[in-house]
């Protein structure tokens, strides 16, 4: 079913619609990566003018492996099936495909386009990445303001932005209400909106949550995904439900309601290409609290001593670890205890441009390098 997407992606960019034909082909993900191979076979065998490839790598981690015997159903020349190919360990390997036939590879970050050249967050591809480092940009990705806008979002109990803050009072005393949580105005209120998989860091959440409790803050969770990591947090809302909600599964308008009336949202993951969530949070002058990794380390400014009336914008911590965590956590309750230099932290993170308009400059930037 890919390889066909990947395929007709190609045939289009042949000529397959005489009235139109594109520059270039942007194919994401391992699930379009057949799309720059197609088009590789195509100027080959068919001694045709090549249609430049962009190719976006949106999580590595990903990579859409098959057994050696599906090659010969997905009409590719046997040459490809080789090292400098489609060919990984045996097996066939869409995400490598697209790396090794596009002209250009772009991820949704700088930090974790360097990430990924390394072994640690390689995936077994981090030698090809590093030769292809002079093709490899690091975009970052964008929210869309028309619809994650504070002073506009008919989701929340009240609107608000940066000049204007009272609104989000409000909309946290909405939240508490709704989830249930004891009613404290001046109680930090943390916050996730996650899919629940080792890779987002949960653990550390779950270990650290006693100690944010006993410090009298609140934290609410939107997620679903890991069985076990499921029951743990509905265990820990169980045992404090004036402090600790949780929602299970995915509701998009909750998730505003959610981030609106929070004060911080946790993005402690272990390793994170872009992310979405910090974003959000920056937006909604919800402080981002992250680890420095990939895109949260493009995104957010940690509130150091030297930083806080620069360029801060939220926590940032280096260990994958509870420590490293609750450090921040320390951090971030310290600092929300000094009202003024919090919502200086809240509006500068709210001013920082979150949108595409950058992206999309560099987008087309890379489309006129790539384009015959």
């Amino acid at each position: 079913r890919f390889a066909l997407l990947g395929w007709t992606a190609a045939q289009l960019a042949g000529g397959l619609d005489p009235r139109w034909q594109p520059d270039v082909v942007h194919a994401h993900d391992w699930h379009a990566a057949l799309a720059p191979v197609y088009l590789a076979a195509a100027a080959e065998t068919q001694h045709r003018p090549r249609t430049g490839s962009l190719y976006t790598v949106h999580n590595l981690a990903y990579q859409g492996m098959f057994e050696a015997r599906h090659f010969g159903e997905i009409g590719l020349p046997p040459h490809f099936f080789a090292m400098h190919g489609v060919e990984f360990h045996g097996q066939l390997n869409f995400r490598k495909a697209g790396l090794y036939y596009a002209d250009r590879i772009s991820t949704v970050s700088p930090t974790y386009a360097r990430e990924i050249q390394g072994p640690e967050q390689g995936c077994g591809l981090d030698g090809l990445l590093r030769d292809r480092a002079g093709e490899l940009s690091g975009i970052l990705n964008g929210v869309d303001d028309a619809v994650w806008n504070p002073a506009t979002d008919p989701l929340l109990a009240a609107n608000y932005d940066s000049d204007q803050l009272a609104g989000k009072g409000r909309c946290k005393a909405a939240l508490q209400r709704e989830l249930g949580l004891a009613r404290a105005p001046s109680a930090p209120l943390f916050c996730i909106v996650s899919r629940l998989t080792e890779q987002k860091g949960l653990h550390l959440v779950l270990e650290a949550l006693p100690d944010l409790v006993q410090r009298g803050a609140q934290f609410a969770l939107l997620g679903s995904g890991d069985a076990d990591l499921e029951a743990a947090f509905r265990t820990a809302a169980t045992a404090h439900p004036d402090a600790i909600a949780v929602k299970l599964g995915y509701d998009e308008h909750f998730a505003h309601r959610l981030v609106a009336g929070s004060d911080a949202i946790m993005v402690p993951s272990r390793f994170e290409p872009c992310g979405l969530t910090q974003l959000y949070g920056l937006k909604y002058g919800t402080l981002p609290l992250v680890r420095n990794v990939g895109g949260l380390a493009d995104t957010v400014a940690d509130a150091r001593l030297e930083t806080l009336d620069v360029d801060a914008s939220g926590f940032v911590f280096d260990e994958f670890s509870t420590a490293g965590l609750l450090q921040a956590i320390g951090r971030a309750l310290a600092l929300h205890r000094r009202r003024a230099d919090w919502k200086q932290l809240q509006q500068r993170a709210m001013r920082r441009p979150c949108g595409w308009d950058a992206a999309a400059r560099t987008y087309l930037g890379l489309y006129r390098r790539i384009a015959p």
